[in-house]
């Protein structure tokens, strides 16, 4: 169904979100059962920075960007706002002045696989963005749309008010039913990932933390000397 803006979605608990955010896509795509990445297709414009919120999500015509304007409308505090083509769109659907916008309205970040434009300004107001295209050509604004309904930004699907976690390693998907699930999971393996770190900086190596020799024993992949290599005997 196109033409469709729902208002009052529900949104997760804002401090699960911040303590996804501080976790970081990677950590949660894993702890998820390495599931809600996107994909490559979609990175940021910016360096450093680390953002999750609640997605306001628009289905949107190619080269047409009426829907962002509601959807920043209908954004509020915390929100990330999510948009998606109905078909390849490499054009700027926003620039610094919608992103002005959503930034008063406390949006935390933009996210789409469709394209932006007037990066050095986004870069240099803080406000960050994930895109598939960066495009100097504008839109139009005379296509309907929808805004906060289920939508597929690469390779996941987005639910309005699930959580988009962001930072420089892309972007992961948390659908908001799970969010304290994952959040649990996600904390518990970087808990891990922590005493690891102290164990690596102390000269073990991952071979033996993680277990790793069984696994080429039963791959059958073998150990040998140089001189056994050249001799054929391997």
């Amino acid at each position: 169904m196109t033409g469709i803006v729902v208002t009052d979605i529900a949104r997760a608990d804002s401090e699960i979100i911040d303590r996804l955010a501080r976790l970081g896509s990677a950590t949660v795509h894993e702890a998820q059962g390495r599931t809600g990445y996107v994909g490559v297709g979609v990175h940021p414009i910016q360096h450093g920075a680390a953002i999750a919120g609640s997605a306001i999500t628009v289905l949107t015509a190619p080269g047409d960007n009426l829907m962002v304007h509601v959807a920043i409308e209908q954004s509020r505090s915390g929100d990330v706002i999510v948009v998606v083509p109905r078909g390849e769109s490499p054009y700027g659907h926003i620039g610094e002045l919608m992103a002005t916008q959503m930034q008063v309205r406390g949006v935390r970040g933009y996210v789409t696989s469709a394209g932006v434009r007037d990066t050095t300004e986004l870069r240099s107001m803080g406000f960050p963005a994930w895109t598939t295209h960066i495009a100097s050509e504008g839109c139009v604004k005379d296509t309907p749309g929808s805004v906060n309904v289920p939508v597929v930004l690469g390779a996941a699907l987005v639910n309005p008010g699930d959580i988009v976690v962001a930072d420089d390693d892309g972007v992961t998907i948390v659908p908001r039913e799970n969010a304290a699930e994952v959040l649990a999971a996600a904390e518990a393996r970087a808990a891990k990932e922590a005493a690891n770190r102290k164990r690596y900086e102390a000269g073990e190596i991952s071979m033996d933390i993680n277990a790793l020799r069984p696994v080429l024993d039963e791959l059958g992949v073998r150990t040998v000397t140089q001189a056994e290599y050249d001799g054929g005997r391997h």
